[in-house]
């Protein structure tokens, strides 16, 4: 979803003909997985870091064309809500001192803009939801003047046939409705790519599945929506939600959600495709001129731009991709689970944990996922996101155990062995997982954090905005200190 698109008035011969394009696509790569035409020599990782924009008082700053237009930098682009922006940091190889080298490069990358954003009255934050967002900042006049983001707001409604409703069951309750998708602007993520080879595509899609519910449970930082306390990650269900095509009708047939945690192990990455095209109508039928199976015959690489385009609108919490560079197709998992911040060593903390999980658990002897049900996983997942670092999971020969003693005595061990099966230095390996050590032992997160801040604020006598937003401004400069979240102070 992140290609630009023209601004379209689509017909029913659009939406036939991109069906038939999806299709035959999906018999190209088929063709391609069989003749093992991918690159996959040089794994390669990728980051993505979304972000909000805030003025000095910590409120959202709807600037992002305006900040855009001083970074000046092609590794900058908008986000939905006119307070987000996106950076993607260049792919690289998991080395000895990758991690560090990158976490370097991010902070210099936000500490550059940031100073170019301050300089037309905004500042970066690294948060999942912005706790001084409120509904009024969600609208369909707030949203980017991009067509793609009109034309995706557009085909959800025209889907939808009604205003979508956001019901949030937490510490507090939301209930509201929006006339938008603008509300999906209020999920910042971080998104870690690793290029897999086809053969290894399904476990380790299997492997990122598995570990989402501590992922989840570790990384949360979005506590608040709209003024409420909801969920640990309250990403999670607002993005479900923000983004669902379904009626309730729909909803009871069993019809399933755009934005989706899945419904089964996999064996390959054809699945995952094959299961968007059976699912899913399309949002956006917008064809190619390319002749897919023309251009395989002819020994090139199809870009296969309408299956690619299609899976771009189906929000999975880990995401197959495929791309192509420089006439050679690869093969990527998207993992989408992680909120922004606290801070950039949080977001390396983050990093380091899970390609050294997943690499764990895909050289496994015996899968996890051969041991557990689907369902499970998806259990732990939607814990995770509800009660953060102080859920409750289910793991195979741990049993259902708290989040923080399954990642101390089981997942950490497995992540060490994972970041020296990459080649990780001992060092680099010990101070990003020491940082996930400290959250398990103090029992806090960014979200933990965030809620201790505001409870000790209203007991001052504050009420619940201002406490927000002096929350926020704390946040602020404790982010750019990148000392780990759960080392920061509350009084």
């Amino acid at each position: 979803m992140g290609r630009d698109v023209p601004a379209v008035e689509f017909t029913r011969e659009d939406r036939r003909r991109y069906r038939e394009k999806v299709r035959a696509s999906l018999d190209v790569l088929e063709q391609m997985l069989a003749e093992s035409r991918f690159d996959f020599d040089r794994p390669l990782t990728g980051l993505e870091i979304e972000l909000n924009l805030v003025d000095a008082d910590g409120r959202p700053a709807m600037r992002n064309a305006e900040v855009l237009g001083v970074i000046a930098d092609d590794q900058w682009a908008t986000e939905i809500g006119q307070f987000n922006l996106e950076i993607n940091l260049p792919p690289r190889r998991i080395a000895e001192d990758g991690a560090g080298a990158l976490e370097k490069e991010v902070r210099d990358a936000l500490n550059h803009a940031d100073e170019k954003a301050r300089t037309v009255g905004a500042q970066l934050a690294l948060i999942g939801i912005l706790p001084t967002l409120r509904e009024s900042h969600v609208r369909p006049d707030t949203i980017s003047a991009n067509d793609r983001y009109r034309l995706l707001n557009e085909q959800i409604f025209a889907a939808r046939g009604e205003d979508l409703p956001i019901r949030i069951d937490g510490v507090e309750r939301l209930d509201t409705y929006s006339d938008s998708v603008a509300p999906e602007g209020a999920c910042t993520s971080v998104q870690f790519h690793l290029q897999v080879s086809p053969a290894t595509f399904g476990a380790y899609w299997n492997a990122a599945q598995a570990a989402a519910g501590a992922q989840v449970a570790l990384g949360a930082n979005s506590p608040y929506l709209f003024g409420k306390h909801l969920w640990a990650e309250t990403r999670i269900p607002l993005f479900e939600q923000a983004t669902d095509t379904r009626s309730d009708e729909l909803k009871a047939q069993g019809v399933r959600p755009r934005v989706w945690f899945g419904e089964r192990w996999i064996t390959s990455v054809f699945d995952l495709f094959e299961e968007n095209s059976r699912y899913f109508p399309a949002l956006l039928p917008l064809c190619d001129d390319e002749d897919p199976a023309a251009v395989l015959a002819a020994g090139s690489t199809p870009s296969l731009a309408e299956l690619t385009l299609h899976n771009g609108t189906i929000w999975r919490w880990n995401r197959p991709v495929y791309a192509v560079v420089d006439d050679r197709p690869h093969l990527r998992v998207e993992n989408r689970v992680l909120p922004g911040g606290p801070t950039v060593v949080d977001i390396a903390a983050n990093m380091a944990f899970y390609y050294g999980l997943i690499r764990a658990l895909v050289d496994s002897e015996r899968p996890v996922w051969s041991q557990m049900s689907f369902a499970a996983a998806a259990e732990n997942f939607h814990a995770g996101a509800r009660d953060g670092i102080h859920s409750r999971q289910y793991w195979p020969g741990a049993g259902e155990v708290p989040v923080s003693e399954l990642v101390l005595r089981h997942l950490l061990p497995l992540a060490a062995e994972g970041l020296d099966a990459w080649g990780v230095s001992a060092e680099e390996r010990d101070r990003l997982l020491g940082v996930v050590e400290g959250r398990c032992l103090t029992h806090r997160t960014g979200a933990d954090w965030q809620v201790a801040t505001v409870e000790k604020l209203e007991r001052s006598g504050l009420d619940r905005d201002e406490a927000l937003r002096r929350m926020t401004v704390d946040y602020l400069g404790l982010m750019h200190s990148n000392a780990p979240a759960h080392t920061w102070p509350v009084d």
